[in-house]
């Protein structure tokens, strides 16, 4: 029988989590949040729904994300998915393919993708928090299926109230 995880991917909130984002991230098994997470009641909320992997961004300062990683590793599903704020040619500190990782998963610029690049997947979530310039406001998933990954990127329809 399959072993089927889904991991809810979420970026660059900016202290903003939308009811339509959790909805997205509902059912995950676990979440990842990429950084410029702006508010740690976000984590606490996002925590409800799955274990949650958050690395800090630049724009989240101060005592409360001080103990927040630069970084981190999360291994699940046989898969070992590396998350960091941006990828930039200066912020990559390493060749993911080559230490082992299967998926990238980075936010920071805003802009939602999904590509492979020398045997790994990257994947940007694009924001989810407040809107910057004509950039769709989304969320990502990945689904891991026996070592195998797949991700998608949803565009989330904001309510007008």
């Amino acid at each position: 029988m399959a072993s089927i995880i889904t991991i809810g991917l979420i970026s660059d909130t900016h202290g903003r989590l939308r009811p339509e984002a959790v909805e997205v991230l509902r059912g995950s098994d676990f979440i990842v949040h990429a950084g410029d997470i702006g508010d740690p009641a976000i984590l606490i909320e996002l925590g409800r729904i799955a274990p949650v992997t958050a690395i800090r961004g630049n724009v989240d300062k101060g005592p409360w994300a001080a103990s927040i990683p630069e970084t981190e590793v999360l291994e699940v599903g046989g898969l070992l998915i590396y998350v960091i704020q941006s990828v930039g040619d200066l912020d990559l500190d390493l060749d993911p393919a080559a230490a082992g990782f299967d998926v990238l998963v980075h936010g920071h610029s805003h802009q939602p993708g999904v590509r492979e690049k020398g045997g790994a997947l990257y994947v940007n979530p694009g924001s989810a928090g407040p809107r910057r310039f004509s950039l769709p406001i989304s969320v990502g998933r990945m689904v891991a299926r026996d070592g195998a990954v797949s991700a998608e990127l949803i565009e989330i329809e904001i309510s007008k109230r």
